[in-house]
């Protein structure tokens, strides 16, 4: 884990937010779901929900994806930012939005017997084939 104080947006900062606190290892999460937000796998790392500011929350929207489940995305620029679970106290936040640099790693891949055809893991990180 990796305490630090982080910022991040989406492409056309209509969402722009800051972390405060410990970020976890990225996940690479391969799930359909997943791929059809973000149109390949989704890397993913996660905080208390309590460490995350939304500092300009403008063009955020939030879609239930399933029961339990929020995505939250940018509705001008389409980017994928979040993910948070129902009686959860962490968020998921795409580990593409944050600016650079942020000392994370990619720690395992999730799901990986959902993942699509097209592409092969090969970096030698453990695999699960669910969460």
């Amino acid at each position: 884990m990796s305490e630090l104080h982080a910022t991040g947006s989406c492409l056309c900062r209509g969402v722009i937010f800051e972390v405060a606190g410990t970020l976890r290892p990225v996940l690479a999460c391969h799930c359909s779901q997943c791929a059809k937000t973000s149109g390949n796998f989704a890397a993913m790392t996660s905080c208390a929900r309590e460490n995350l500011k939304i500092l300009s929350d403008e063009t955020l929207r939030w879609f239930r994806s399933s029961e339990t489940v929020e995505r939250g995305f940018c509705n001008r620029c389409g980017g994928n930012l979040f993910w948070k679970q129902t009686g959860s106290g962490d968020i998921y936040i795409t580990a593409g939005t944050l600016d650079t640099p942020t000392g994370l790693k990619i720690s395992e891949h999730i799901f990986v017997a959902s993942k699509s055809d097209y592409y092969d893991l090969t970096d030698g990180l453990p695999q699960k084939d669910e969460w």
